[in-house]
Formats: structure tokens, sequence, C-alpha cells
């Protein structure tokens, strides 16, 4: 496996999806504000959304790529040439259970709607009636994405599986694609009508990943067909793995559940919306090198601890949290200390007023302080999961949800600290679970630092603070500019970018943080 060139693969198309994402927010931001429709949109948005994380980017993948790749050997193993016959064999068992359950969770849920949005807001205490019966209308649009989703999820975990890393990593485009077309295309004459856009286009969207990646499956020779639903002993030690590591993998995505929640109840109408559009910034990192990382190092994990080669999989690990150190350190340098002209320059236009830039901005620093956890837990789990262990990360999960929700609820109610003590709780449990994941395996003797990662995250410490203080004289500068015309915004953010990276680059190769001789080997044939 060449992780890094893995990496660049599945990162390269989740920047993609991530512009055209951020499209989308500063879309939203302009026509829909950051208010009454805004909330009640971001609230129906957000339980999707959780899925979404929750099995395409997360517990899906991490119990059935192992479980698919291990029928592949093993028939390999007796009858050369039969493996991929054997695993597609489990898939279609998998998917004649996964369906009928899909079609019934998403009935009941949709009836269901108003009292899974009242757990969730209170009843909008800010918004009233009216506020409460749009976020149901919309979650009720939104909610068959769910049963789609997760069909997405089966087919990109084959693909994922025979190495086609990238068709998965390309079907999120899709949903910002829509996202953008509805907005542009077909949004109302007033906020509330084109926050109903927007819902409708998550569903459409759902179904147009679905199709691609059907068609991506039959071009790789895999084809699945409904039969009649069977418990095979492999789909129910499945069904008893997925539940744990969707909790597990699903902490961060959790605890944002939560913080939205406390957020519509007790906080002043907006801070649902400033946590939304910090997070969109805060979720960059991790979707282009978290989610990339621990895709990429699954399945040789997997294959490494199948094979018995322990020292191939510390190798393998340590190298993927050397690269997320130094891809997530500086990046969370940058976002915590401009914020402000970051916010500013996205997504201060139309109904997203200075304001509301400052309200953002204060979330987005509190948030980013976790970044550095946020992709290192996508790296650690792997660990747990590539064992079939899916307990372990729950029980750590649980735990950090729990400082979470204590986080938040003194934040709230006691020290007034608001929507900024909510993000910055969120950050300090991401924190509190990437530590217990490390020791963890590092007392089960799975996982040690090796001498070159103890050496190379001192000199990305070094790079990322110099970069810091560099972006913390430049800011002043720059900020004037980011609520300015487009182009203005454009060449005030490549400047403020490119110059935090060319100094964190520079000093990166000095003080050998990264070589051109590393990056030469990691994108050749070999690789890690």
């Amino acid at each position: 496996m060449n992780l890094v060139r893995a990496t660049a693969s599945i990162g390269g198309l989740t920047l993609v999806s991530r512009v055209l994402g951020m499209v989308r927010d500063m879309l939203m931001a302009r026509f829909v504000g950051a208010g009454f429709a805004s909330d009640a949109f971001l609230i129906a948005w957000r339980l999707p959304n959780l899925f979404r994380a929750l099995f395409a980017e997360g517990a899906f993948a991490a119990v059935f790529v192992p479980m698919f790749n291990r029928r592949i050997a093993e028939s390999d193993a007796e009858n050369p040439g039969s493996g991929l016959i054997a695993a597609t064999e489990f898939a279609g068992q998998v998917l004649s259970v996964l369906f009928p359950f899909l079609v019934i969770f998403t009935g009941i849920m949709i009836a269901a709607t108003g009292p899974i949005v009242w757990a969730m807001t209170g009843g909008f205490p800010d918004g009233g009636v009216e506020k409460f019966a749009l976020a149901k209308h919309l979650t009720q649009i939104t909610f068959p994405y769910l049963a789609l989703i997760s069909l997405v999820s089966l087919l990109g975990g084959i693909l994922n599986s025979l190495g086609r890393f990238w068709v998965n990593a390309a079907a999120p485009i899709l949903l910002n694609v829509a996202m953008i077309a509805a907005i542009v295309l077909f949004r109302g004459s007033t906020q509330v009508q084109t926050a109903e856009t927007q819902a409708i286009a998550v569903t459409v969207a759902g179904a147009l990943q679905l199709a691609w990646l059907i068609w991506s499956c039959r071009q790789a020779g895999v084809v699945l067909n409904l039969r009649r639903p069977r418990l095979s002993p492999d789909v129910k030690r499945m069904l008893v793995l997925i539940g744990p590591a969707a909790i597990g993998q699903g902490a961060i995505q959790f605890n944002l559940l939560i913080s939205t929640s406390l957020a519509a109840r007790f906080l002043e109408q907006g801070a649902v919306s400033y946590l939304y559009y910090a997070d969109r910034l805060n979720q960059l990192p991790l979707g282009l090198i978290g989610i990339g990382v621990g895709t990429a190092i699954l399945p040789s994990l997997s294959r490494h601890i199948a094979g018995g080669n322990a020292v191939a999989a510390g190798h393998t690990q340590n190298r993927a949290m050397e690269l997320s150190l130094l891809l997530a350190l500086p990046a969370a340098v940058a976002l915590v200390v401009s914020a402000t002209p970051l916010i500013r320059g996205v997504f201060q236009h139309g109904a997203f007023t200075a304001i509301d830039t400052i309200g953002a901005a204060g979330a987005l620093a509190a948030f980013s302080v976790g970044v550095p956890a946020y992709v290192l837990i996508k790296v650690l789990t792997p660990g747990f999961y590539a064992r079939q262990d899916t307990r372990t990360p729950v029980r750590i999960a649980l735990l950090s949800m729990l400082v979470n929700l204590v986080g938040n609820l003194l934040s709230v109610l006691v020290l007034d600290a608001g929507f900024v003590g909510i993000a910055l709780s969120t950050a300090a449990a991401a924190w509190v679970n990437v530590i217990l994941l490390y020791w963890t395996l590092h007392r089960r003797d799975h996982l040690r630092f090796d001498a070159r990662f103890k050496a190379k995250a001192v000199r990305i410490v070094v790079a990322s603070i110099a970069m810091g203080v560099a972006l913390a004289l430049l800011n002043p500068l720059l900020d004037p500019y980011m609520a300015r015309t487009t182009l203005e915004r454009v060449v005030a953010l490549v400047t403020l970018c490119g110059v935090g990276a060319a100094i964190y680059g520079a000093v990166a190769m000095a003080s050998g943080a990264i070589s051109l001789g590393e990056l030469r080997t990691q994108f050749g044939r070999k690789g890690l």
C-alpha cells in the first residue's frame, strides 16, 4: 500500500467536495442567513448528516471492509480466484437484510419526526411554533437520505476493499452539486422557501449517489441482487459489531448533535447557525486528512494483523499518525489564529452580517483546538477495528461524550460561555478520546510511538508555531479586504493561505519535518 498516494487520491476528491460544500454554504449564508429558516434547516440536516458520517465515513466501512477482505483471502487460499465471488455473496446477504430494515426504519422515523425534532430542540423556545413546524417539515423531507446513504456505504465499502477508493470519495461531490443547483436554480423568493429547496436537494442527492455507486460496482464486476433476507453467521457477526462501531466512530458527530440541541434549547437565535458555519471550516482537515488516512490504512492494517505481522502494523499506524500530524497541526493553528478573516472572507455577505462573523469566528477558534484530535481518532480507531474489537472504542467514545455533555452544560448553565464554550467542550472531548485510544493500544502493546515519529512531531510543532506567528501579523493587513468584492476576497484568502503554507513548508523543510526525498518516495511505487 502507498499510504500517501492513496490518501492524496481520497483527499483530493474530498477537497473538491469540500470546496463545493463551501460554495454551497456561502450561497446558504447569502440567501438564508443565520436565523429562523437557517436554524430550522440545519436541525433537519443534522440527522442525515450524522448518518452519513457514521456509515459512509465510519462504522459500516470499519466493520464491513475487514470482513469483506477476510472473505476474499480465505476463499482465495482454499480455491485461488474465488475470493471476489465469495465476498460478493457475503455482500449480497448483507444487502438483503439491510434493505428491508432501512425501508421500515425510515418509515418509522418519518412518522416520529415531531417527537424527534422536539427532543433535539425543545420546540425552539426562541422561535416558537412556526420555527418548530418548519424544522419538522424539513426533517420529513430529508429523512429518506438516511436509507439511501446507508446503501451507498455498502457499495462504497466493496469498492474500497477492491482498492477503488476514488469512486466512493467522489460520491459526496454529487450531494454538493445537487444542493448548489437547488439554491441557484430553484430557490424561492423567501428564506423559508429556499431552505425547503435545500431539504429536497438532500434526498435527490442521495438517489444520485446511489445510482453512481451501483454503476461503479457494475463496472468493477460486482452485481448485488436482492433476495429473501437471511441472517447468516457472517451477517450476524457484522450486526453485532456495527452498533458499537457506529458509536465509536461517531463520537465527534454525536458530540456535535448534543451541542446543536443545547444551542437550540438555551442560546439565542443564530447560535445553531454559528456552530454550523464554524464546523464547516473546522471539518475541512478531518475530511481531507483524517478520513483519507483512516480509509487508506484499514485494508492494509487488516492484512498485516491477519498475517501476524505486528511490526508492519505498527509501522503503518506510526506513518499514518506522522502524516496526519504533519497536515492537521498547521491547519489547527491557522483556523485558530485566523478565524475571523477566514469566516469574514468566506461567509460575510448578503444575509450573513458582520455580527454573524464575530459569532461564527469565536466558535471556529474554539472548535479548531481539537483539529489534530479529530484527525487522529480516525487514524487510531482502525487499530481496533482491524482486530475486530469494536467495543473498546465505543467505551472510550461514551466517556468522551460524557465529557462533552458536562462541558456543554457547564458552559451554558453555569459559566455563561455560550456557543464558544460548547465548541470548546467538543474539542476537549475529542482530545480525551484520542488520548484514551492511544493509551489503550499502547497498554496492549499494539502501538508505540517510534523514534521517527517522536523526532518528526517536535519539528512539526516548531513549523506550526512559526506559521501561526506569521498569520497573526498578516491578519490585520488582510482582514479589511475580506468584506469587499468577490475578487478582493479571493485574493485576500489566497494570500493568507498561501503565505501561511509557504512559511510552514519552508520551516518544515529546514527543520527536517519533511524532505523532498521522502515526498518522491511516498509518491513512487513502493511508498509506505
